[in-house]
């Protein structure tokens, strides 16, 4: 080869590698101007969220008067559209995930206007309550997918823990307004559930901000692969046993120690300003230790907590206990961030990129069909031999997760 042939060689190679690193600034720059505008999206949906996990089981108590079998029961209509989540996105794949995230926002504020304007009955309040829900499971592993694919698989883990501090901030935000507004603004369920329908207004003009991703499938997909049994099952015992909680420890509080609104946003605080920051380390500890570690370690904490809830009245007497409780309930929901490990799971042994979200969303389904029947029974077990045995069953549930949790490779 001449030498005037090796210049041109050496050109033509230079002159692609410049193409090829503006056409990856470019896309670096698309990337985190989505990257902030979908943080912006994580602050308005937190405030919702905030409001809504504060008040909710006070208001069913509050409007509806429950018993303690019959919040179970309502869990069913309320995690339907949760388990039906593989179903839907399966036939919104065609947007994309941030236009049906986008659907999604739109039917969370639909649910939070008519929860706070059109709910004089208990039927009618199961219906906005459906609707909510269907909106929050849309938006649930669309969120997830959304975060993963604005990053490197080096930072997936960081990336999903920046917006998921962004998230818990603003959920500080809603924690503020319940416990300001019932305190000392006289704020009722009306007025701060019609605060959270509009937020999920501004997360969804924020996503429309986004640039939408075309879809590479534009049909209905539903993925079951061999390789991801191990998520499904995760996905299933997770489900059984976060629903426990999410059910049953509110209402301890609310039932046994008659925790109001105000107490719930001041306990709220407490649990934001702890996973501020184990959302962050979180995230970077996927990244270094991996899943099996992060998920390992959850499932021991949740044992503990189990075992908190069930045994802290007989052993303490009720002042001490409900503190006990309370703290329970406070690590409780600050391990909630440990689910994004889940999703990088899925995402790192995924066969291809168009994997993911028909996974997620399938993992989404499976935890939610069991999540649907467990608070039935748990409400059974509550109403017969006590709380105490509720959370027993949990801890047994956690010891399952531990065990399936060490089986997790990642190549």
């Amino acid at each position: 080869m001449d030498s005037d042939t090796q210049v041109k060689d050496y050109e033509l190679k230079n002159k692609k590698s410049y193409k090829e690193r503006v056409v990856n600034l470019i896309g670096s720059l698309k990337n985190d101007k989505d990257f902030t505008l979908f943080l912006i999206v994580g602050l308005f949906t937190g405030i919702a969220s905030g409001i809504n996990s504060t008040v909710f089981n006070n208001f069913l108590s509050d409007v509806y008067k429950l018993s303690a079998s019959a919040r179970g029961v309502v869990e069913f209509p309320r995690e339907l559209p949760g388990a039906l989540i593989m179903i839907v996105l399966g036939l919104l794949a065609f947007l994309g995930d941030v236009r049906a995230s986008m659907i999604g926002m739109l039917f969370a504020s639909l649910g939070m206007i008519g929860l706070g304007l059109f709910s004089p009955t208990f039927s009618a309040m199961l219906i906005w309550m459906m609707i909510l829900s269907l909106g929050t499971h849309i938006f649930m592993p669309l969120s997830a997918s959304i975060g993963m694919s604005l990053s490197e698989r080096d930072s997936y883990g960081a990336r999903l823990g920046k917006f998921n501090a962004y998230n818990l901030m603003a959920t500080i935000l809603g924690y503020l307004i319940v416990w300001l507004g019932f305190k000392y603004l006289g704020l009722t369920y009306r007025v701060v559930f019609i605060i959270a329908a509009i937020s999920y207004i501004f997360a969804l003009i924020f996503l429309g901000l986004m640039t939408p991703k075309k879809p590479k499938v534009k049909k209905i997909k539903f993925v079951f692969r061999r390789k991801y049994t191990l998520y499904y099952v995760l996905s299933v015992v997770n489900g059984a046993r976060k629903q426990i909680f999410l059910t049953f420890a509110p209402w301890v509080l609310i039932q046994v120690y008659h925790v109001d609104p105000p107490t719930f946003a001041i306990l709220g605080f407490i649990v934001s300003g702890l996973s501020i920051l184990t959302r962050t380390i979180v995230g970077n500890a996927i990244d270094i230790k991996g899943e099996r570690f992060v998920l390992s370690l959850e499932a021991i904490v949740l044992i503990v907590i189990c075992i908190g809830y069930a045994f802290a009245a007989d052993v303490f007497p009720a002042a001490i206990a409900v503190i006990i409780i309370a703290a329970c309930y406070i690590l409780d929901n600050s391990m909630s961030v440990v689910e994004m490990a889940r999703s990088t799971y899925i995402k790192k042994i995924a066969l291809c990129p168009e994997d993911v979200t028909p996974t997620l969303s399938a993992g989404t389904s499976f935890d939610h069909l069991i999540a649907m029947t467990i608070p039935f029974f748990g409400g059974i077990l509550w109403a017969t031999m006590g709380y105490k045995y509720v959370f027993i069953a949990a801890a047994i549930i956690a010891f399952m997760n531990l065990f399936l949790t060490l089986r997790i490779k990642v190549d």
